[in-house]
């Protein structure tokens, strides 16, 4: 187990446990998160943790020309059954992906001192949020690191059924026409399967970027 200090440096991802954990430490600070993730490296960690840095082996990914949309997702798109900006509100996404409950998990990941680091990230051109409307309510959104031919996603929420899906697949078009190549998704979910996202061998992953 590696434990950062000062020096923005990291271990090579081969160093990674098989749990998926390769330091522990260091900050948030922007040179040292930019460089987590052009090195396929994320941090993770709950509100009484340390800093903890992850590169799992394999990797979640979905390219965007394979993304999954359901006959009902097609339905709601057809209708514009809500509104999509970008980039418009993402202090409120963030608050949001951080207190929205969700099943098996008591706390969040998304501590304080996260919301002010990718903030700072978004000020400096490196996030990309979608929000997702119903009548001027945010009810939907999603949020991550663009690197350009790479998109780290990060964390999604929704208040209304299908709102986050929605944003997403508008998400994963946008980033499609602007370039990018694949959508880091980091570890394997249910919901992210539906969408069409499968694990890769993380070297297969770093490739690209």
């Amino acid at each position: 187990m590696y434990f950062l200090t000062d020096k923005i440096v990291f271990p090579p991802v081969s160093e990674t446990s098989p749990e998926g954990i390769l330091a522990i430490g260091g900050d948030l600070q922007p040179e040292r998160l930019l460089l987590a993730y052009k090195s396929g490296i994320f941090p993770w960690y709950g509100e009484d943790e340390p800093i903890i840095w992850w590169s799992p082996d394999p990797r979640m990914v979905l390219f965007p020309e394979e993304l999954k949309v359901s006959k009902s997702m097609k339905q709601l798109l057809r209708r514009q059954a809500f509104s999509v900006t970008y980039n418009t509100a993402f202090k409120e996404v963030i608050n949001a992906c951080a207190s929205v409950q969700r099943p098996g998990q008591d706390d969040t990941w998304i501590t304080d001192e996260m919301q002010e680091a990718y903030l700072e990230l978004f000020n400096m051109g490196y996030i990309t949020s979608v929000e997702v409307w119903r009548d001027e309510k945010l009810v939907g959104g999603a949020y991550g690191v663009n690197l350009g031919r790479v998109f780290c996603g990060e964390s999604m929420f929704a208040y209304e059924s299908n709102a986050s899906k929605f944003g997403f697949i508008h998400l994963v078009r946008k980033l499609q026409s602007e370039g990018c190549q694949i959508i880091d998704c980091q570890m394997h979910t249910n919901h992210l399967e539906s969408l069409g996202a499968y694990e890769i061998p993380r070297e297969v992953f770093l490739s690209f970027l």
